[in-house]
């Protein structure tokens, strides 16, 4: 029997061991009940091949290739994979796996398969009957080019892992839960779908209702009338001219790989699962990141703030200036999850791909990393080798350590003091768990980190802790770009390192285009070098991928300020707390802002409001009015050391800042010279802050950045 497709042998061909159908005749068993199910499936009989005799086979004496091409020459190609198939020496592996999917790779439909709901299918469609070594699983997923999803029949308990049995003896015991007849019926099914995508490839997002392989008596003469049609057209192209032609060949520009990742809802039964939803999605980010081909990945911070809303996609997407949006559902349910997933065009507002995704928790890394691969080939990412092994790259981890990690990055993205507090307890518990875990270790760099960014962990050990962490993250894994962020960053505002600061963050954003973390440490990096272009580049980059991100609104903020550019600046302080109004850090350089452009009383405004916010300055909100109506801004900011000295912690480099401000050099090198005797984390940014440019013919100064070591980089470019 013929395939349905003209020029085809057959149409499925199945390929297995022989040891997999001695004991029980398996494999026997599987073709009989599976001929039944596509009975069902199809108007038409399908075509198998089954060598149901396999020691009347071929021998030594023949030629294996010829013999076997023809019999290869099919449209699907199942191979039942046990632990036994997967040997690259076996006769199975070399002349049929191997054979198959280089002849059809060749042939005019290509191993891969567009089918009607846009997905992708391989036309080797796995049947998987035993749970694999994880060697075993690489060896066949090598062939395949991506993750073995195939379609499982395997019966799991306490010590069991062997092959589903059409009737159980005791099917409640098994651990998967899978029922053999409805295994049947998905390959039967998944077989229908690759047949829907092979006779129709031009299809996009269409349901087919009809059958799709219909012989048509009338095809020579429809070839006949399609050539001559296509003459006459072709003809009128060239008469209309080369202009219109021009047009019509010129393709049409390409779409910006550009999306942002929803946070998964969390429709779990069981409490305590919110932080599994949120870490869902913050795996498939991190995943995203690693193909340099996306133009943009919006960070996990950005999209947590559409966390519960209302707002549609549409303008979701319009706010985030991304061309694709993924949303879905998560649930956990006793030992397995069910994710929904769907890939939007939002412009368009229809789906693109999606998949419900039922298997069991453990597998829950391998879910993450096919919905990237799977975004990926659907915008048509380019997907560079070191990149696919990257995202194949599957750690073991303890499952509770996964656990500990994810609740800590649960309250780690609250970014509160208690939040980062919490993230801390987590970490460790999740290292003394697993302790080559790295992204644990990471975390833990990143919470320290921020700790002492925002005055809420002492400098020196915040500093030290980071640095160690960091580094025992990226010796477990090199490529991991915001270990290196995190390094040299440390590097920077710690140590001062400028040469080794300048490497880790360089590899960072190589490693991670799409990590803004990294852009920005980068560009801070580059901003303390006075290189105001290329760190210009970099923040930019950062806001592209984030731009809802007071930090990088923030810095910059900073850098316009540095380059006379006070409007703009002003714009981008706006902005800032446009996203957030209690984002403290932007408020000196909005009043720096206004008093360059003369506008003194909006200055005042935006000091009060400041004050107002912040519980530790309310109680003296009171005394502004007054000091302002007698003295102005130069008695406001002289009043303003005053009220520094009395915190707890008083800011040396604020203290100098507002000095320069008034324009006392003298107590501004003082206060700075004291930020340098401290170690004063920002105390870097003075070699090209605008407001201390006037100290650079400084005796005093010029010392302060030689014991730096910033006096190589004190003129700019």
């Amino acid at each position: 029997m013929a395939s349905l497709i003209p020029g085809f042998k057959y149409d499925i061909f199945i390929s297995y061991r022989q040891k997999d159908n001695k004991q029980d005749s398996w494999v026997t068993e599987f073709v009989k009940q599976l001929e039944g199910e596509l009975g069902s499936a199809f108007k038409e009989d399908i075509s198998v091949y089954f060598d149901s005799d396999p020691q009347d086979g071929l021998k030594e004496t023949h030629d294996v290739s010829a013999s076997l091409s023809d019999k290869l020459n099919c449209l699907i190609f199942i191979p039942v994979i046990s632990r036994t198939y997967c040997d690259p020496k076996s006769f199975a592996w070399q002349f049929e796996l191997i054979a198959f999917i280089e002849q059809a790779s060749k042939d005019q439909f290509g191993l891969k398969v567009k089918l009607p709901g846009g997905n992708v299918a391989n036309r080797v469609l796995p049947v998987q009957i035993y749970d694999l070594d994880a060697n075993d699983k690489k060896l066949v997923e090598d062939q395949l080019g991506g993750y073995l999803r195939g379609i499982e029949f395997i019966y799991k308990s306490t010590g069991v892992n062997r092959p589903l049995l059409s009737r159980e003896d005791n099917p409640q015991d098994n651990l998967n839960h899978t029922n053999y007849r409805d295994q049947i019926n998905k390959v039967a099914n998944a077989i229908k779908e690759i047949f829907d995508g092979l006779g129709n490839p031009d299809m996009d997002g269409a349901v087919i209702s009809k059958k799709v392989y219909e012989k048509n008596p009338s095809s020579q003469r429809n070839i006949k009338t399609r050539f001559i049609t296509g003459t006459v057209i072709l003809l009128v192209l060239i008469l209309a001219g080369y202009f219109i032609i021009t047009n019509v060949l010129t393709p049409s520009k390409e779409k910006e790989k550009s999306i942002a990742v929803l946070p998964f809802r969390n429709y779990s039964e069981e409490t305590g699962q919110e932080y599994m939803s949120d870490g869902l999605t913050d795996e498939i980010i991190n995943h995203l990141y690693k193909i340099k081909s996306f133009n943009k990945v919006v960070p996990l911070t950005s999209v947590m703030t559409y966390k519960g809303s209302n707002k549609k996609i549409p303008l979701i997407a319009n706010e985030l200036k991304v061309n694709y949006i993924l949303d879905g559902t998560y649930k956990k349910i006793g030992d397995k999850v069910r994710i929904n997933a769907q890939l939007v065009d939002p412009k368009k507002e229809r789906y693109i791909w999606q998949h419900e995704y039922d298997q069991p928790y453990s597998e829950i890394s391998t879910i993450q990393a096919d919905i990237a691969l799977q975004i990926a080939d659907q915008v048509k990412a380019f997907i560079t080798g070191s990149e696919m092994k990257n995202l194949q790259k599957t750690t073991t981890v303890d499952p509770e350590a996964y656990n500990l990690y994810q609740q800590g990055r649960y309250f780690w993205n609250k970014r509160t003091k208690e939040g980062l507090l919490k993230s801390i307890d987590f970490y460790e518990k999740s290292i003394a768990k697993d302790p080559g875990y790295a992204l644990a270790y990471a975390g833990l760099a990143d919470t320290y980190n921020i700790l002492v960014f925002w005055d809420w962990w002492p400098t020196g050990d915040g500093f030290a802790k980071a640095k160690e962490y960091a580094s025992k993250a990226i010796k477990i894994d090199p490529d991991l770009a915001e270990a290196h962020a995190i390094l040299g960053n440390i590097l920077i505002w710690s140590d001062w390192k400028w040469d080794e600061a300048g490497r880790e963050l360089k590899l960072a954003v190589e490693l991670n285009s799409n990590c803004g973390i990294a852009h920005q440490y980068y560009s801070e990096f580059l901003d303390i070098m006075r290189k105001n272009k290329e760190a210009r580049e970099q923040i930019d980059m950062a806001l592209q991928l984030d731009p809802v991100s007071p930090v990088f609104y923030t810095t910059s903020a900073l850098y316009y300020c540095n380059e006379g550019k006070f409007e703009e600046s002003l714009d981008a302080s706006l902005k800032t707390l446009e996203i957030n109004p209690d984002f403290g850090k932007i408020y000196p350089l909005s009043i720096y802002s206004y008093i360059k452009l003369g506008e003194e009383k909006k200055a005042f405004q935006i000091l009060k409001q400041s004050f107002l916010r912040d519980t530790l300055t309310a109680k003296y909100a009171g005394s502004l009015d007054e000091i302002y109506g007698k003295a102005g801004m130069k008695g406001i900011f002289s009043w303003l050391i005053e009220v520094e000295q009395m915190k707890p912690n008083p800011s040396l480099i604020s203290i100098a800042w507002i000095y320069a401000a008034i324009g006392n050099k003298d107590r501004t090198l003082d206060w700075l010279e004291k930020a340098l005797t401290a170690r004063s984390s920002d105390l870097p940014r003075i070699n090209n802050y605008i407001i201390f440019n006037d100290l650079h013919s400084e005796p005093r100064f010029d010392a302060i950045l030689d014991k730096m070591g910033l006096s190589d980089y004190a003129k700019k470019e």
